[in-house]
């Protein structure tokens, strides 16, 4: 533990939107006011999103409403990383048949390739991205034009749900789940949690020591470790605790916060030791004990720093899990 708050290890925040930022129109408790105070210490923000169904000017000017000034190009969309994927694939102008909104259909004219609605325009692509009008009648026509095999398929990203102000709902990837179903085919996918949108990101920010800030661990989290960069799990979102807890070594993040405004507090790193079977961890008054399939908190139940106890002593005493895991999880309350 250093005694600066955590936000000073880094210089830039590579920041989700859906569950950390706002959720539907509305924003999280904390958010715009933390990623103002990160930029008036001199930490750039970027916005990394999965969201195609909204061109980044659109997204910059929805944060700026809630708060956080913000430039277009701060924003590193899926849609962008998926329009430029495609365009080291195909010859210029090729046809793209859209599975998504307008602002999808824009990033693909940006790249030099023709955005299409219709099979019968003979489309070289499919490229599939959420929007929230989008209907039985687009994903047939997807389907219609990827039995072709020689056409390609590309997802801006599959998160399977996305946190709204009524709560979850379904997300892109149980759209493109559907499609997938019908013909038999697996797409490409150019966002989260792929490198390069965090890649892009981070050379926009002129960074060498960013930090991925997320609420989910398949999305973000994932993206974070395939871009070789630390994380940050936030619990404003879609992921929990217990999530977290039992997540495979791919989807483990360096760091837990309840909120954006504890970046700048001295992050508490737990303290572990090991003496025979048993992985003992401790972040102040919290303190875990893994051993075999259990893990046994002495915290308050709930508490966040039990929780990072909880992690630190479970991933240590399971370094390397290429799936989920399961332990039998007992909080004992102190009196």
């Amino acid at each position: 533990m250093t005694d600066e708050p955590l936000i000073r290890g880094f210089d830039a925040l590579l920041c989700d939107l859906d569950g950390v930022v706002y959720a539907g129109p509305d924003a999280i408790d904390g958010g715009p006011e933390s990623l103002n105070r990160a930029v008036e210490m001199g930490v750039p923000v970027m916005y990394v999103t999965n969201n195609a169904s909204r061109p980044p000017a659109a997204v910059a000017e929805h944060i700026s409403q809630l708060g956080a000034p913000t430039q277009v190009s701060s924003v590193a969309s899926s849609a962008q990383a998926a329009a430029k994927l495609l365009a080291g694939q195909l010859p210029e102008k090729s046809r793209v048949l859209i599975t998504g909104a307008q602002a999808l259909a824009d990033e693909i004219s940006a790249v030099g390739l023709i955005p299409v609605w219709s099979q019968t325009e003979n489309p070289a692509a499919v490229v599939q991205g959420f929007d929230p009008h989008l209907g039985w009648e687009q994903l047939a026509e997807a389907a219609y034009t990827l039995a072709d095999e020689s056409v390609l398929w590309c997802a801006t990203n599959t998160d399977r749900t996305i946190p709204k102000e009524r709560g979850i709902a379904p997300g892109n990837g149980t759209l493109v789940a559907a499609v997938a179903a019908a013909t038999g085919r697996e797409p490409m996918v150019a966002g989260k949690p792929q490198a390069p949108v965090f890649q892009e990101a981070a050379q926009r920010a002129e960074s060498r020591r960013p930090v991925v800030v997320g609420d989910r661990l398949d999305t973000d989290i994932r993206g974070a470790h395939a871009a070789g960069m630390d994380s940050i799990e936030v619990f404003t979102g879609v992921d929990t605790p217990d999530a977290v807890l039992r997540a495979c070594d791919q989807e483990r993040p360096t760091f837990l916060l309840g909120n954006l405004r504890e970046l700048f507090e001295v992050y508490p790193d737990p303290q572990v030791t090991r003496e025979d079977r048993d992985v003992t961890a401790s972040c102040r008054d919290a303190t875990a004990v893994a051993r075999e399939n259990t893990v046994t908190v002495h915290a308050p139940e709930n508490s966040l720093d039990g929780w990072r106890a909880a992690c630190a002593a479970w991933w240590s005493l399971h370094p390397e899990a290429d799936a989920p895991t399961n332990p039998h999880l007992t909080w004992v309350s102190e009196p």
